[in-house]
């Protein structure tokens, strides 16, 4: 393979050095982790790589407060930024609204209240989508992410 060319199957930034942690569960499972952590509430991740080819992971979690989501939807991007993996976007971070949706390319986190969750019903909407175990001896604690159980 002569310089400059890419293998089969890796992108322009896999091949400039730049690391890519999209298509990995385990930036989901760290998004689940930083959810719970901050205390939210019936936190999800769903595998849609079999259902879209939109989005990879779908993370969903209920916040306790609109203040709560802001400030996790703030910490989630810190983290994935510091990692070299920033968000492509987000709406619903207004003050006081009743849901969040971080975009992260082939992962999405959307924060929602109870009432939102209620009312969205996301689960049912991707009902094909493998649902990942976040807990004791789930892919989400037994896999580590840059050196760190997540």
């Amino acid at each position: 393979m002569a310089d400059g060319d890419a293998e089969i199957g890796t992108t322009s930034a896999q091949t400039a050095g730049t690391r890519q942690h999209h298509h990995r569960p385990e930036w989901a499972c760290r998004a689940a982790r930083i959810a719970a952590d901050y205390r939210s509430k019936d936190v999800v991740v769903l595998d849609l790589t079999a259902v879209t080819p939109v989005v990879d992971y779908y993370v969903i979690a209920t916040g306790t407060s609109p203040r709560q989501m802001q400030a996790l939807a703030e910490e989630i991007s810190r983290v994935f930024k510091a990692e070299g993996d920033g968000r492509r976007g987000i709406e619903g971070h207004d003050s006081g609204s009743t849901w969040i949706l971080i975009d992260f390319g082939d992962i999405v986190v959307q924060l929602q209240s109870a009432e939102a969750r209620e009312l969205y019903d996301l689960e049912s909407l991707w009902a094909d989508a493998v649902k990942v175990g976040i807990g004791p001896g789930s892919i989400c604690t037994t896999r580590v992410v840059a050196g760190v159980g997540v």
